[in-house]
């Protein structure tokens, strides 16, 4: 049989000959195998990598979506008002007037669990006679004592710091440490940590960075912790750039006014966020008695 290469070079006109036809389907045969193995392996490459890809945008190949699990803030009915409590792992922001008296929130808050109080407006004995006067339990709560370790000497003496610098960026220092300790002893059930006031760091003479990286640490803690964190912050009374950032990065806001009307001074409560839940668009009034007392009337219009 002649070759194809044979019958080509021949000039011949050549109208049909069988003997093309099997020596074209041979050589097509034996030439085209090997591209054919690859554009079949290229093609199952690429079926595989659609799979692959598929595969990763399915909707039944992702994880199911889980609730929050839902902690008690330590007031009930706070909790009932707001849809059962405040989801496990939140940072939570109190913006709070300071003639509100609204540290006994942070008193009751320390009710629920295990909490870590960290004082950087004054002496840790004071703010546990001030929760024992409120009759709360002050058996669970760990004070740290951030105040002394900044305003006091290691003789035990007041000192004045007027916005050093090194200092300021000590006492943050202590601050993420004892945050890490936290995060290494605490492996088994949720915590509180409160920060007693939140002001304090964001008035340090730092760059601004530092808050952040500190707030970091705060949010990340909180979150492996699976507890809830309270940074109880006084309005007015901080660069407010900065704190949009803190207030951006916090899960829920609590926002602490009084409102003065005839001879009264209403105490009141908004929720304006709360990440994992609706958060609550009715203010919430409330006065300070033994604890924090909940008004569960309505305003009529």
């Amino acid at each position: 049989m002649s070759s194809v290469d044979d019958i080509l070079s021949s000039g011949n006109d050549i109208i049909f000959d069988s003997s093309i036809d099997d020596t074209l389907d041979n050589d097509i045969i034996l030439s085209s195998a090997g591209k054919t193995n690859q554009i079949e392996a290229e093609a199952e490459t690429v079926l595989e990598t659609e799979e692959e890809t598929r595969t990763f945008i399915e909707p039944e190949t992702t994880p199911p979506h889980l609730a929050p699990e839902i902690l008690s803030s330590g007031i009930y009915v706070l909790d009932r008002s707001i849809g059962g409590g405040i989801p496990g792992g939140s940072v939570v922001y109190i913006s709070a007037t300071t003639k509100s008296m609204s540290e006994v929130f942070l008193y009751q808050f320390t009710q629920s669990r295990k909490t870590y109080y960290f004082c950087t407006e004054r002496r840790p004995k004071y703010v546990q006679q001030d929760i024992a006067n409120m009759n709360f339990d002050t058996s669970q709560i760990v004070f740290v004592d951030v105040y002394g370790s900044y305003f006091m000497s290691p003789q035990g003496e007041m000192i004045d710091i007027g916005g050093n610098g090194f200092m300021d960026a000590k006492i943050v220092e202590f601050m993420e440490y004892n945050l890490k300790s936290i995060l290494s002893e605490e492996t088994d059930g949720e915590i509180n940590i409160i920060v007693d006031t939140f002001t304090f760091f964001m008035n340090l003479n730092l760059n601004s960075g530092i808050i952040r990286r500190l707030m970091n640490i705060i949010y990340e803690t909180t979150k492996e912790t699976g507890g809830l964190t309270f940074l109880y912050s006084l309005k007015d009374s901080h660069d407010q750039k900065l704190e949009n950032e803190i207030v951006n990065t916090c899960d829920a806001i609590f926002d602490v006014d009084l409102e003065k009307t005839g001879d009264k001074i209403i105490s009141k409560l908004s929720i304006p966020k709360i990440r994992g839940m609706t958060p609550t668009a009715e203010m919430i009034k409330f006065k300070i008695g033994e604890g924090i007392q909940i008004d569960t009337s309505r305003d009529i219009a």
